[in-house]
């Protein structure tokens, strides 16, 4: 499936699985489909199942964003907790769009507690419950990267053999997304090289395939640049501070500024692959942290620090041959469009050395792997994956585990894969002005406005004598006169059950004592001729 016909699916409202092989353009397509959302007034919650991940699109952890915390299994008394906290409980209910990003590293029960806790703070009178509220979720990611990790005991070889795929998830079943798998290649340069990711991919490596891998050990030469992945975290520190001392000359430190609440703000520190305190030398191996297409680096564009700016910003050449000043960039957690908690560094780090853990989401120009004590499955796609070309890739050593793919995800990924051809064949035979309709329904469910609409009233179109009556209400009450949507309904249903002061849900909606009264014996919380004692 193309971007083009994936962000056409999106655009109806259907739940979807955007998958598809390292640099198919995942990012990219959500991405479009954000922006597209943006532009008709509509924010989506963009999260992701990592602190890392989130850093990479500015968002939140889908833990953080719906309120459960460090939490794998959610109880009603967790339920209780995350409907008082108001800031979580309006968010969750004025939400239409729900995207979790790197969803293979989301398990099962994790995953179902985010769908009970969309359920019950989302949940309309009389009306049956909907997989995750209601909300168009989209889950994006590839289950051949890193899989789940759990705080329970690891299995038997260090693997973890007990958290479960998010796809095995009966809240995954409920919502029953659409699969997007995209087709295209976008990073990899070399069809050599794609041609050996994806034999790994489909459980199809030959003979000749692992003669082509092999070829790429032991060919390291003192002239290699290219940045160290390793499994453990244990040598990389030291790695990169004993490549920093031996370049002779003054070093600079850049520090990192930060805004915002101290846990959010501590949180983006620790996930940030900028260090808090950076430590730059002339000649010093770097790595960009970040993506800013428009200055012409991406996170993982590898190059060497050939000095400093006038203003003192770093001053790199990359492998291409491009010289970038390396400008001060923000990470930020955002709640729509408000910004929760911010931090500033230089989007460098020393790259002598990285874990493959860290390494999932870059694009690499080379890299050299030791995957002989690999002991995940996945680990040894995930980390050759990383470069673009097989020229890329100096290998140390690789033990048979770091070719293994886990069995459940290979099934699946087959499944995945069939889904999407048959989504994309129905999709194409359906009538133009049938997608039309599809979107347009789904933007006037969400409350979409249209980007075109230049229109506006003039006086002549109003009767003066409401304009003026109205205008006067309103500037007592902003939204007396006009329409409840489900999100309204949704949240007075919320304050109603804890018992929230009428005068205080008034004063929330903008409206009337009275219509708030109507409203409420209108959902059937309290008999149409209830007043309250004076």
């Amino acid at each position: 499936m193309t971007q083009d016909e994936a962000l056409a699916i999106l655009k109806t409202g259907l739940n979807v699985f955007l998958t598809g092989e390292p640099g198919s353009g995942k990012t990219h397509t959500i991405n479009r489909y954000v922006e597209w959302l943006r532009e008709r007034g509509i924010e989506p919650a963009v999260t992701a199942s990592t602190g890392i991940a989130a850093t990479h699109i500015n968002g939140m952890t889908i833990h953080s964003w719906s309120g459960i915390g460090i939490k794998r299994e959610v109880n009603d008394y967790d339920i209780e907790m995350i409907q008082s906290r108001e800031k979580t409980a309006k968010r969750i209910v004025y939400t239409k769009v729900l995207i979790i990003d790197e969803i293979s590293m989301l398990d099962a029960a994790t995953l179902a507690g985010v769908d009970r806790v969309l359920r019950t703070l989302r949940r309309q009178p009389l009306m049956p419950e909907q997989p995750f509220g209601g909300l168009q979720v989209i889950f994006v990611g590839d289950f051949f990267q890193l899989p789940p990790v759990t705080r329970r005991s690891l299995g038997e070889g260090g693997r973890n053999e007990q958290a479960k795929f998010a796809f095995e998830s009966p809240a995954w079943k409920e919502a029953n997304p659409v699969i997007c798998y995209l087709s295209e290649q976008h990073r990899q340069e070399d069809g050599d090289f794609l041609d050996l990711l994806s034999a790994m991919r489909r459980g199809a490596f030959t003979s000749a395939h692992r003669t082509r891998l092999s070829s790429r050990i032991g060919i390291l030469s003192k002239q290699t640049v290219a940045t160290r992945l390793y499994t453990h975290n244990e040598n990389v520190d030291r790695i990169n501070m004993e490549s920093l001392g031996q370049i002779e000359g003054k070093s600079r430190v850049f520090e990192m500024s930060s805004r915002g609440a101290r846990a959010l703000v501590e949180s983006l520190k620790a996930q940030c692959l900028s260090p808090e305190t950076l430590e730059l030398k002339e000649g010093a191996s770097v790595m960009f942290t970040r993506n800013n297409f428009d200055a012409g680096y991406v996170n993982g564009t590898l190059g060497t620090l050939t000095g400093f700016s006038v203003l003192g910003a770093p001053v790199v050449q990359t492998r291409s041959g491009a010289t970038i000043t390396a400008e001060p960039a923000e990470w930020a957690i955002q709640d729509g469009n408000r910004i929760l908690a911010k931090i500033t560094q230089v989007p460098l780090r020393l790259a002598w050395a990285i874990t493959v853990h860290k390494s999932q989401g870059m694009s690499l120009d080379a890299a050299i792997i030791d995957l002989s004590q690999a002991f995940e499955f996945g680990q040894g796609y995930v980390a050759i994956s990383r470069v673009r070309t097989l020229a890329g890739l100096f290998l140390e050593g690789f033990n048979e585990r770091a070719l293994e793919l886990h069995p459940k995800v290979a099934a699946a990924d087959r499944h995945f894969r069939g889904y999407s051809d048959a989504v994309r064949r129905k999709f194409a035979v359906l009538p133009e002005s049938e997608k039309q309709k599809l979107e347009k329904n789904f933007l006037r469910a969400i409350g979409a406005k249209d980007p075109s609409s230049r229109a506006k009233l003039t006086t002549g179109q109003v009767p003066i004598t409401s304009k003026v009556t109205l205008d006067g209400l309103r500037e007592k009450y902003p939204n007396v006169g006009r329409s409840w949507s489900k999100e309204d309904d949704a949240l007075l249903t919320v304050m109603f059950n804890e018992k929230k002061p009428n005068a205080e849900v008034a004063k929330h909606f903008g409206r009337k004592p009275g219509a708030i009264r109507a409203r409420l014996g209108h959902l059937g919380l309290i008999p149409s001729y209830w007043k309250p004692k004076r």
